[in-house]
């Protein structure tokens, strides 16, 4: 179809999209034969079932892939989900652990799946609306990473690091969140209360 070679063409290299973001140009069964073409003669890049991409090109490696969680997103994205990073790799990116997830993983206002990106899988996991309130910006990633740690492990140097990693406006979205649990709200209080004074403990 023309229509789809000229949305491809007006598409940035290296960003992906989904086979269901095409549907207003025509029948699902038209859109996957047309990609599948394109798709066979190079113009596209078939990256995970129903997600494809404009690769960009490198001297040194040929056609760049996308990063899994580039793939997920836009897969997501098209099927109007929240997406979200989760727990185990929000700790990892904010500093308060060294041990990287075997798998990646993701929470989603979607059905808890499994997808295969290139030669990896990636599982998504339902989750409640409460924890995916804020998004998907760096607020809500911190809020991932202290939903995962929970009570036990969350203290005053948690927040210092997490504070440190976000901008002002991003701490501020975090800590005056509706959905914090009220251990959470009361740990912030206290660390607010605290000022420079406050703990720097061990995490």
């Amino acid at each position: 179809m023309a229509e789809v070679r000229k949305r491809i063409e007006a598409q940035p290299q290296g960003e992906v999209f989904a086979s269901r973001s095409m549907l207003a140009l025509g029948s699902r069964a038209a859109i996957d034969q047309s990609l599948t073409r394109l798709a066979r003669e190079g113009t596209i890049l078939r990256v995970a079932r129903g997600a494809y991409v404009r690769p960009k090109e490198s001297r040194f490696v040929g056609k760049v892939i996308p990063e899994p969680q580039e793939t997920v997103k836009a897969m997501a994205q098209a099927r109007g989900e929240t997406l979200l990073v989760h727990g185990a790799e929000a700790v990892l990116r904010f500093g308060l652990t060294t041990q990287v997830p075997v798998r990646s993983l993701f929470y989603t206002s979607g059905p808890s799946r499994k997808l295969r990106v290139g030669k990896q899988e990636v599982i998504l996991r339902h989750a409640s609306l409460r924890l995916l309130a804020l998004g998907s910006g760096a607020a809500a990633m911190a809020f991932s990473a202290l939903w995962y740690m929970g009570k036990r492990q969350v203290t005053m140097a948690t927040l210092a690091r997490i504070q440190e990693k976000l901008s002002p406006a991003e701490f501020c979205e975090l800590r005056k969140s509706a959905q914090l649990p009220g251990w959470l709200s009361d740990l912030f209080h206290d660390f607010e209360k605290a000022g420079p004074n406050r703990s720097r403990s061990k995490m």
